[in-house]
């Protein structure tokens, strides 16, 4: 009975000790210095849907078929013959 309580207090110490390394990794966004008159964050440029479409449209289409297996030595031929 003592060596299962003696466990269990090891354990309870164990977690309570790694607290608060746990919180210093975090950050912790509270503790912040200087003052309140913070310049805001940069807003990002809105995308221009109709700039983006005619963008789509000037890239060419492709000739020949891609092979992701191209790189390994692999033809084309020979993996339609194993079919």
């Amino acid at each position: 009975m003592k060596l299962a309580a003696s466990v269990v207090m090891l354990g309870l110490a164990i977690v309570v000790l790694s607290a608060p390394a746990a919180e210093a990794q975090m950050g912790g966004g509270h503790h912040r210095r200087g003052s309140g008159d913070q310049k805001a964050a940069p807003k990002t440029p809105k995308v221009d849907q109709k700039a983006y479409d005619a963008a789509l449209k000037t890239i060419p289409d492709s000739k020949e078929k891609f092979d992701p297996w191209g790189s390994l030595g692999v033809s084309s031929q020979a993996k339609t013959q194993k079919k």
